[in-house]
This record gives C-alpha cells, sequence and structure tokens, in this order.
C-alpha cells in the first residue's frame, strides 16, 4: 500500500508541474507578444494601425494600416465555416449513425489522411488545380482570389469538424435514440432532433477548432491568394494576418519599426485566437450547463 502511495503522489507531482509548464509557456507567449507587438501600434497610432487601409512597410514614407488583412481574415474564415462545417458535419453524422462499418473503416483513414496533410502541399494543390480553375471558370486575369483561398481552408478545416463531432454524436447516450424511435419518429428525425441537439457542444467544439486552424494558417493561402494588400472582395487578390507576416518577416530589418508593426500583427492574430478559444469555452460551459 505504501508504494501504491507513493506512486500516485509522484504522478500527482507530476502531472502538477506538466499542468504548470503549460500555464507558464500561454503566460510567457502572452507577455512576449504584448511586449513585443505593443510599441509599435502606439508610435503608429490604435486608430491608423486598426484601421488604415494602406500598407506600405517599404516605402519612403511609410503606411501601416492593417485593416484589409483583418477583413481578409475574417471573410476568409467565415466563407471558409460556411462551406466546411456543412460538409463536415454531414460527414461526422453519415460515419457515426448511418455509414455500413466496412464503408466507414474506409473512409476514416481519408479523414485522417486530410488532417496529417502538410499545408504547403494544400497550397501547391491549389496553385495547380483550384487558381487555373477559379480563373477559367470566372474569366479573372488571375485565379489567386479571396474565393480560392476559402476553398482551400474550407478543406483543411474538415478533419478538425468531422472528427470531433463524429466523436461528441458517438457519445450520445443511446436511450435517447431509443426513445425517440419508441416514439415513432423516422431514424433520420431522430438524428437530426435528438443526437444532433444532444451533441452541440462537441459540434461548437469542433467548429471553433476548425475556426481556429482556418485563421492562424498561413503557407497554403500565401499560395493561393495572390498576397496583395487589398480590401478583400471574393474575386481579388488579398492578402491575411498571416501571410502578411510570412512574406516579411525575412526581409524586415532587426529593430526597424517594420518588424515592430509585424509582430503587432501576430499581436492581433493572437488576441483574435485568444477570444477564439474563450467562446469555446462559454459555448461548452454553457452545453454542459443545458444538459
Amino acid at each position: 500500500m505504501k508504494v501504491k502511495h507513493v506512486i500516485e503522489r509522484v504522478m500527482n507531482t507530476v502531472f502538477f508541474i506538466c499542468g504548470m509548464v503549460s500555464i507558464a509557456a500561454v503566460l510567457l507567449i502572452t507577455i512576449y507578444m504584448v511586449i513585443a507587438g505593443l510599441p509599435a501600434i502606439l508610435e503608429i497610432g490604435p486608430i491608423d494601425f486598426l484601421f488604415g487601409q494602406v500598407w506600405q512597410s517599404t516605402a519612403a514614407d511609410p503606411q501601416f494600416g492593417i485593416l484589409p488583412f483583418i477583413m481578409t481574415s475574417v471573410w476568409g474564415t467565415l466563407g471558409a465555416v460556411v462551406i466546411g462545417v456543412p460538409i463536415g458535419l454531414c460527414t461526422a453524422i453519415f460515419l457515426s449513425k448511418l455509414a455500413p462499418p466496412k464503408l466507414a473503416a474506409i473512409v476514416h483513414p481519408a479523414v485522417e489522411l486530410l488532417a496529417g496533410i502538410p499545408s504547403v502541399v494544400y497550397g501547391l494543390i491549389g496553385m495547380m488545380v483550384l487558381v487555373p480553375g477559379v480563373m477559367n471558370l470566372f474569366d479573372l486575369k488571375s485565379g489567386s482570389t479571396l474565393l480560392t483561398a476559402i476553398l482551400v481552408l474550407a478543406v483543411m478545416i474538415l478533419p478538425s469538424i468531422i472528427s470531433v463531432s463524429e466523436t461528441a454524436l458517438r457519445a450520445v447516450p443511446p436511450e435517447y435514440e431509443e426513445a425517440s424511435l419508441g416514439l415513432g419518429a423516422t431514424w433520420i428525425e431522430t438524428v437530426c432532433k435528438v443526437s444532433v441537439p444532444a451533441a452541440k457542444s462537441g459540434i461548437a467544439a469542433g467548429v471553433v477548432l476548425g475556426v481556429g486552424r482556418a485563421i492562424g494558417e498561413a503557407m497554403a493561402v500565401m499560395m493561393v491568394a495572390g498576397n496583395v494588400a487589398n480590401m478583400p472582395g471574393l474575386f481579388t487578390s488579398v492578402r491575411f494576418l498571416t501571410t502578411a507576416v510570412a512574406s516579411e518577416m525575412s526581409y524586415a530589418a532587426d529593430g526597424s519599426l517594420q518588424k515592430q508593426a509585424l509582430f503587432s500583427i501576430g499581436l492581433v492574430l493572437f488576441i483574435f485566437i485568444m477570444l477564439i478559444n474563450l467562446l469555446l469555452g462559454r459555448i461548452l460551459k454553457k452545453g454542459a450547463a443545458t444538459k
């Protein structure tokens, strides 16, 4: 009994240390981002920085307005969610409630493969397939547009939505579904009106994880969006918050206002992701409270 007690105390200590390391890492990242990103915002001016529509970081008279990047990231993420969430949710419902076991065994590895594909491969496929396709379909001079980026992001968020939503749907107590069927509901009605509402907190978690991946993606959208600092338009070349940092950080001089502004963009992006995580927490707590 003493050995078991010692082992339990040791494991509790290990888990506690791991938890503290995670918390310390988040705090250190937060402090660093604030220290590195806040000076440029104060020097440029919060209004000019957040609501300025011109980004000319290397001009003789540089301007650092990131509103085009913010709006592009928002609209690109929303577009990906509008396309990806219905497809992902329907796929999760099919795999968890409707698919024959043999077919589900084939589809599962495909979903897992989507999650394991590097983002640069998504970008390469988008460059080779979607960019020419969008250009020819809509008779554009260039297919590197916001629409192309939305399509790529919609595919990239599918694994998160499908896997988390499927797990949530499988966790629904079978008694709920049996009671619905016993009252005369069809299987499809039971799935749509009983299983999905019962798993809404898990589905919401999958959606928010997908949003987090979409808003934080850089390489793939850099390859298909055109990387031009325009206000967002469905058929115009655009630049996201992430691609703005990735495209200029390599040649920005140390200590320059340009590099400080890039850290400020990172701070804005970090705040967006924190807000998404807070939203996830509220959704999960609300879902748990209603059960």
